[in-house]
């Protein structure tokens, strides 16, 4: 293979008896992996409940805490990569998940779960990163992020649904919630083992220390975004402003915020760099990043009450939903590349793509509720769905690599993710359940129905309309808005080296 800083394609940390042909596809696979790990899961949620006494709210703020340490790691990802060696890296987030899945099987303190699942989302995107960081000229020889970020997506949104259906199945199997976490164990020791046998120490430059990294600023606004999800998702269980609970974090939420824009402004290294925020762009595309999570939220609010209050489907039902999503997730991505590529089309021609299938969603299911659905019925919205919410997670995420230059990225990826990972999920589910039992109550209060079960299938149906009504304004202005893109051909991807010596002398310039 041709020399790593040239901008060829290799993988010299690799053994020679590996053969080359495979190398790629063993870290594509590993990447899958890491994409399915996790604290705790999403699909395990009910069975948790009855088995650990907690209440779903528990189990859902630990989730979270495990989806704001994905979105925390960014602004350090090239330094760890400067300082540690593929085969460390690797290694360690592999072991130090897998440690933090059999600690979640027998901790039962809240906050300990919490941590450890923060942990491991942590360590999830480190080991993602590392693995896609030396198969980017192998997934885009021509250096092209227009293909490298969605190719990228097809692997990290598609985990979604395939963590959430492996997880139901072994859970049937084996009539254990506890089976996933032993299965996580096991891909995570695999990786291991294939690192420490088929490749060896190797560096593309002399080791930087971890200096200049704003650890503070990490965990300041890591506590901005999770008091900010504690607050939507307890809400209702305090029932909002009567808690004084829930009133002190809130209080506690523009505090904290003030010391982390104070800390910021002040310090010459801080966790997120100052000049992401002044862009003009930025605010926008944080409110579509918001919209899309709004349009993507009602499956686990609306769809799940439908399902699960009005239908009694089980999880053997349900899980088939999670095939389709595999396959609506993978099918956005890869059409968003076929749109940016071969056809060379505008990125808000595709958002309207992307955002008409997120609305065509709702309107289905508005004529969908009813008490005798076929789950056949819910394939279709299933994959428009997810089709459109990767269409709008890949394309504003390549326009944000238009906006800001690389020095800059990943701070202003971590700033998206504020409302991408946690934070605007949360709000929409807190939203959702207080519209819905505000909907559920004024139906009772109008005598429509005599039976509970009618009465939650009207509130459902209500909520349904609403989102119709607020994604067609929504859609009618996106068809009003559109402009070219930031360039005719995207910025090519930077050598590691170059990175390196980046990265070095803004070390030495005190950033």
């Amino acid at each position: 293979m041709a020399d790593w800083n040239n901008q060829k394609f290799a993988m010299p940390m690799f053994n020679d008896w590996v053969p080359e042909g495979i190398r790629p596809w063993i870290y594509l696979l590993f990447a899958f992996f890491f994409q399915l790990s996790g604290g705790v899961y999403f699909a395990n949620l009910q069975h948790m409940m009855g088995a650990t006494s907690m209440m779903r709210e528990d189990i859902q703020l630990i989730a979270m805490f495990g989806v704001v340490g994905v979105n925390m790691p960014f602004p350090f990802l090239f330094r760890y990569k400067l300082r540690f060696t593929n085969r460390q890296l690797l290694i360690n987030a592999a072991l130090i998940i897998a440690v933090c899945n059999i600690l979640c099987l027998y901790v039962t303190s809240l906050p300990a779960l919490c941590a450890i699942s923060y942990i491991a989302g942590f360590l999830k995107l480190c080991g993602t990163f590392e693995c896609f960081s030396n198969i980017r000229l192998w997934i885009s020889p021509k250096q092209d992020f227009g293909v490298f970020l969605p190719t990228i997506y097809i692997i990290i949104l598609a985990a979604m649904p395939a963590s959430n259906w492996i997880c139901q199945q072994l859970t049937i199997a084996f009539d254990s919630w506890q089976m996933m976490h032993w299965f996580m164990v096991a891909l995570m020791l695999i990786v291991v083992l294939v690192i420490y046998s088929c490749t060896h120490p190797w560096r593309f430059m002399k080791p930087l220390p971890l200096v200049s990294l704003d650890w503070l600023g990490c965990i300041l606004w890591s506590a901005v975004m999770l008091e900010i999800i504690w607050l939507f998702t307890y809400g209702e269980y305090y029932n909002w402003w009567d808690a004084p609970l829930w009133r002190a974090v809130l209080v506690a939420l523009p505090i904290t915020l003030a010391v982390c824009v104070g800390r910021m402004l002040h310090i010459r290294h801080p966790y997120i760099d100052p000049k992401v925020w002044p862009h003009a762009r930025l605010i926008p595309i944080l409110g579509m990043f918001f919209v899309a999570e709004v349009m993507n939220a009602t499956p686990h609010a609306l769809q799940n009450t439908l399902t699960g209050g009005i239908l009694h489907w089980g999880f053997t039902t349900t899980s088939q939903l999670y095939i389709f999503e595999f396959f609506g997730y993978a099918l956005g991505a890869a059409f968003t590349i076929f749109w940016h590529r071969p056809l060379h089309q505008k990125y808000t021609r595709l958002l309207t793509v992307g955002f008409f299938c997120l609305l065509m969603y709702q309107v289905m299911m508005y004529f969908y509720v009813s008490p005798v659905l076929n789950i056949e019925r819910l394939w279709l919205p299933t994959v428009l769905r997810t089709f459109g919410y990767a269409i709008f997670f890949s394309t504003m995420t390549l326009y944000l690599k238009e906006l800001i230059a690389f020095p800059t990225f990943f701070h202003a990826l971590t700033v998206s993710g504020f409302i991408r990972n946690g934070v605007g999920e949360s709000m929409c589910s807190g939203i959702y359940n207080y519209g819905l039992r505000h909907q559920i109550a004024d139906t009772l209060n109008r005598g429509i129905h005599p039976d509970m079960q009618g009465v939650i299938m009207v509130a459902v149906k209500e909520m349904f309309g609403i989102m119709c009504l607020i994604g067609g304004f929504t859609f009618l202005l996106m068809l009003l808005y559109d402009v070219q893109p930031i360039r005719s051909t995207m910025q090519k991807m930077m050598p590691l080296n170059k990175i390196g010596r980046m990265l070095k002398h803004r070390m030495k310039l005190g950033y």
